[in-house]
C-alpha cells in the first residue's frame, strides 16, 4: 500500500512508523513462542498450528518489510533543523564566496537580488513546465492551467528561500541549503504530470543566496567583535593616558612647592634644611620622568595573572596587562563585569615590555585556551602555579606571588550555604 507523505509531516509520519514497527516485531516474537509451545499437539494438530503460525509469521514480517521501507523513505524528507542538533556539529565556520569586508557582501547581494528578480519576471527561466498541456481539448487552457500552477509552485518555492534567509545563522546554512533542495525535489514530484519543476540554475541561485547572506552574518559577526575589542582597548588607552596625566600634573605641582620651600630656606640661610628639600625634590623629579616614560613607552605596564573560583572553578585562570598607574583599578573593573565574586590576584608584575610578556604568556599557554575562536578573550585552562613556572621564566625573579586564591567571599558563602542547609550540605559531602 502506498502512502501519500506531506513533505512537512514527514518527521511525524516517520515517528508513527516506528510505533507500528515496533507493535508488529512484538507480534511476530509472539507467533513464533507459539511455535516452540506445540510439542504436546497430534500431528495433524500441529500441521495445522504450523500452518496457521507460518501464516502469521509470514504476514508480520512483510508488514514489518513494507513499514521499514516506508520509513526508510520518509527519512529521506527530514532535513535536521533543531538548533541544539546544529549546533553541537557547528565546527570553524569556512566562507563559501571570500569577501573582503561587510561592505563588500552587502554590495554583492544586492546584485545577486536583482538577479533573482530578473528570473522571476516571464519566462525568466526559473521555472520549467510542459508546453504541449490541453484541457478539454483546448491548448490555451491547457497553458493556461499550466502556468497558474507553475506561478503556486514558484511562489512557494520563494516563499520558503525567503525563510530559510530570514531566519538564517551562519552555522545553519548547510541544513538550509538541504531543505531548499528537498523543496524543489517535493514541487518537481507534484508536478511532474505537467514537467513543472524549478530549474537548476534557478535553485543553484538561490543556494549561492544563502551562503552569501550565512558569510555576510558570520562577517558582520566578526566586524562587531572587533569594533568592540578596539573600542575596549582604546578606552582602557585612554583612562591609562588620564591617569598619567594627572599623575604627572600631581607631581609638577609638588614639584613646584619644593622649588618654593628651598628658595624660601635658601634666602633664610638655612643650607642644611635646603639639602634635605633638594634629596626629597629628587625623588620628585624621578617620579615624574617615570611619568614621562610611560607615557613615551606605551609597551610598558603590568602584567596581571588572576581568578575567579567561585565563578570559573580552580583550574582558570586570565591573563592580560594594562597601563593603568594602578593596576588594581583594572582589576576592580573586571570584577564589576557581571561576575557574582571579585577576581583575586595571583601576580601584578611591572615590565618595560608588558605586552611582550603578556603575548608570550598567551603562546605558551594556547593550547589551554577556552575561547579558540575569539582570542581577545585571555582566559585559560590551568593553575595559577602553571602560570606561575611560566612568569618567572619570561619575567626573572618575581618579588610577590600567590599560589592560592583567597576567593574569601565564595569561601565565605560556602560555609554560610553549610550553615542554612546543613542537610544538603552532609549530603554533598558523603
Amino acid at each position: 500500500m502506498t502512502r501519500n507523505i506531506p513533505f512537512f509531516g514527514a518527521r511525524k509520519f516517520a515517528t508513527g512508523l516506528l510505533g507500528e514497527i515496533d507493535i508488529l516485531a512484538r507480534e511476530r516474537d509472539t507467533a513464533l513462542d507459539k511455535l516452540k509451545e506445540l510439542g504436546g499437539l497430534t500431528i495433524l494438530q500441529l500441521e495445522e498450528r504450523k500452518q496457521s503460525v507460518e501464516w502469521q509469521v509470514a504476514e508480520s514480517t512483510g508488514k514489518l518489510q513494507a513499514l521499514e521501507r516506508q520509513l526508510a523513505e520518509a527519512k529521506t524528507q527530514i532535513v535536521t533543523t533543531e538548533d541544539t542538533a546544529l549546533l553541537q556539529e557547528a565546527g570553524i565556520y569556512n566562507y563559501f564566496h571570500p569577501l573582503s569586508d561587510v561592505v563588500a557582501y552587502q554590495g554583492r547581494l544586492k546584485e545577486l537580488q536583482e538577479e533573482v528578480k530578473a528570473m522571476n519576471r516571464k519566462d525568466g527561466g526559473a521555472i520549467d513546465a510542459a508546453t504541449s498541456w490541453t484541457v478539454n481539448g483546448s491548448a490555451s487552457e491547457g497553458r493556461a492551467m499550466v502556468r497558474d500552477f507553475s506561478k503556486l509552485m514558484l511562489r512557494a518555492f520563494n516563499a520558503e528561500a525567503d525563510s530559510l534567509v530570514r531566519q538564517l545563522k551562519p552555522y545553519k546554512v548547510s541544513g538550509a541549503v538541504e531543505r531548499l533542495q528537498k523543496v524543489a525535489g517535493t514541487i518537481e514530484k507534484l508536478g511532474k504530470t505537467m514537467h513543472i519543476r524549478i530549474t537548476p540554475t534557478y535553485l543553484k541561485l538561490r543556494i549561492k543566496e544563502l551562503q552569501l547572506y550565512a558569510d555576510f552574518l558570520q562577517k558582520q559577526a566578526e566586524e562587531k567583535e572587533n569594533e568592540r575589542a578596539e573600542r575596549e582597548r582604546l578606552r582602557e588607552e585612554r583612562k591609562a593616558q588620564q591617569e598619567m596625566e594627572r599623575e604627572k600634573a600631581r607631581l609638577e605641582k609638588e614639584r613646584q612647592h619644593y622649588l618654593n620651600a628651598i628658595e624660601a630656606l635658601v634666602a633664610k640661610g638655612d643650607e642644611e634644611a635646603a639639602d634635605r628639600m633638594r634629596a626629597q625634590l629628587g625623588d620628585v623629579e624621578k617620579a615624574i620622568h617615570d611619568v614621562d616614560y610611560r607615557v613615551a613607552n606605551i609597551r610598558a605596564g603590568y602584567v596581571y595573572v588572576i581568578s575567579n573560583v567561585g565563578s570559573f572553578g580552580e583550574s582558570l585562570i586570565k591573563i592580560g596587562m594594562t597601563r593603568r598607574l594602578d593596576p588594581m583599578d583594572r582589576v576592580k573593573e573586571l570584577s564589576d563585569a557581571s561576575v557574582p565574586f571579585n577576581y583575586d590576584v595571583h601576580a601584578l608584575f611591572f615590565s618595560n615590555d608588558a605586552v611582550g610578556i603578556e603575548a608570550a604568556m598567551h603562546g605558551r599557554l594556547a593550547n589551554n585556551r577556552i575561547n579558540l575562536v575569539n582570542l581577545k578573550r585571555e582566559f585559560f585552562n590551568a593553575t595559577a602555579l602553571e602560570a606561575k613556572q611560566h612568569l618567572s621564566e619570561l619575567a626573572g625573579e618575581l618579588l610577590t606571588y600567590q599560589d592560592v586564591a583567597e576567593a574569601m567571599e565564595y569561601r565565605q558563602s560556602v560555609e554560610r550555604r553549610k550553615l542554612q542547609n546543613p542537610t544538603s550540605a552532609d549530603e554533598t559531602t558523603a
